[in-house]
């Protein structure tokens, strides 16, 4: 079981200047076994800080998270993060770069070599495997992290903005192959964006924040295998707008109010 509990999470940060900083701001939150949340915001809200946080790679100043009824620490196996920016080898192949998480983990090189083909003939690198990433597009590198993340199989699996730098259609036919391979390897999965209709078509649930805090929560009504149809249909138009509603600052001073 991959259950995700957040309770009463806090992170402050000082800067240089000795100033505090506080980017979360007493967040609760549960995250079901196999469900995809995905969490929505302004620039600064804190979203990508609550990534952190679930991924163990910053410490809360208080509250707790757990996975599974144990607390988390630290980075850990169990969490599979697909970064913002580009975060593969470039003096590695593209299988070699895909086989880098199992190596560490002392995979024998046959079933690291196995792993390694079976998920990038998932994204559909398969034929790519001797490339170099200098030699990829950047919707290519981005399918070389997601099948590297796949292959060391997290229980869990956290998204930055994976998709943020790619162009429309690329962006579409990622967001496509990720929920065509979560498919065929469910996954508790926690993507981070600021794009709404992004977060309408992957999600089951999108997670307003603002200022730090959870602001407000949409259940997205689209439920089985979702096709390229939905995006123009009334019902996601009408969420899409509900979003952005809520979203929307329509003031400076609504801007700048603490939570």
């Amino acid at each position: 079981m991959a259950r995700i509990d957040i309770r009463q999470l806090s992170k402050v940060f000082r800067t240089q200047s000795g100033d505090r900083f506080t980017a979360l701001k007493d967040v609760s939150l549960g995250i079901e076994d196999g469900e995809f949340m995905v969490v929505v915001g302004p620039s600064g809200c804190g979203k990508t800080t609550l990534l952190n946080l679930i991924a163990g790679l910053q410490r809360p100043s208080s509250g707790s998270i757990t996975l599974a009824g144990k607390a988390i620490l630290g980075p850990g196996r169990d969490r599979g993060v697909v970064f913002q920016q580009e975060s593969v080898f470039m003096w590695r192949t593209v299988v070699g770069n895909v086989e880098y998480g199992m190596e560490m983990a002392h995979v024998p090189k046959s079933e690291r070599r196995k792993r390694a083909l079976h998920y990038l003939r998932m994204v559909g690198l398969e034929t790519f495997a001797n490339f170099f990433p200098k030699e990829l597009s950047g919707g290519m590198k981005k399918r070389v992290q997601i099948a590297t993340v796949f292959a060391n199989n997290p229980d869990v699996l956290l998204m930055d903005e994976p998709f943020g730098a790619l162009d429309y259609p690329t962006k579409c036919a990622l967001q496509e192959e990720l929920l065509q391979i979560l498919d065929q390897e469910p996954k508790t999965t926690i993507f981070v964006t600021h794009d709404i209709e992004e977060a309408i078509y992957l999600g089951h649930r999108i997670v307003c924040m603002k200022r730090g805090c959870i602001s407000n929560e949409f259940i997205v009504p689209f439920s089985g295998r979702r096709s390229t149809e939905i995006r123009l249909s009334n019902e996601f138009a009408e969420l899409k707008r509900q979003v952005w509603n809520h979203l929307e600052f329509r003031t400076e001073e609504e801007r700048f109010a603490k939570c």
